[in-house]
């Protein structure tokens, strides 16, 4: 059981996690621009480059959540140049935790929702590095039992989608290879 001498403790998304889409993100857009100049497609490359640089600063300001667990409750936020219209975080206080609720997801799988005392539902956070503390922290906080309560996704998971990532890179590299070699934007 975790003592009040853990506290406070931050929690960030795994680096396994980040890695993984950040590389995902950048082998699905990648190609676009080099593939829109080789086809003549109405959208300029420019715009393309411009839209993509902005997509990847979201989604690393998206992975940028930190997680704070502190005497007085549980805190997701973002860094400062996140805008809070794309991402508010929250803040729970211990002493307004009802339950720990799951509910299954599309896919099969279970997310965890903190249950409030007006009824309001907080997302228990689940791709951070240390989860299994952060879940001892919760139950020893709010006294609810968290033997059940396992993260959404395995590393071995992302482990798999960076390895084809990984490959849809190397077919990138031959893609933009090939736009460069035969459209002669060299």
């Amino acid at each position: 059981m975790s003592n009040d001498r853990d506290l406070p403790a931050a929690f960030r998304i795994s680096p396994l996690i980040r890695l993984t889409l950040l590389s995902l993100y950048v082998a699905l857009t990648v190609p676009l621009p080099f593939l829109s100049q080789m086809t003549g497609a109405p959208v300029p490359p420019a715009l393309l480059w411009v839209g993509l640089g902005l997509g990847g600063v979201a989604l690393y300001g998206a992975l940028s959540e930190r997680v704070i667990i502190d005497e007085e409750g549980i805190h997701v936020n973002y860094p400062g140049w996140v805008p809070r219209v794309f991402r508010r975080g929250w803040s729970l206080p211990w002493s307004e935790v009802r339950a720990l609720k799951p509910r299954s997801t599309g896919q099969g799988g279970l997310v965890y929702y903190f249950l409030s005392e007006s009824g309001k539902g907080y997302l228990l956070p689940m791709r951070v590095v240390g989860f299994a503390k952060l879940v001892r922290l919760v139950e020893a906080k709010t006294g609810i039992d968290t033997a059940d309560v396992r993260p959404l996704a395995q590393p071995w998971m992302y482990l798999i989608l960076l390895g084809f990532t990984l490959l849809l890179l190397l077919v990138d590299g031959w893609t933009i290879s090939t736009a460069l070699t035969q459209g002669n934007l060299v």
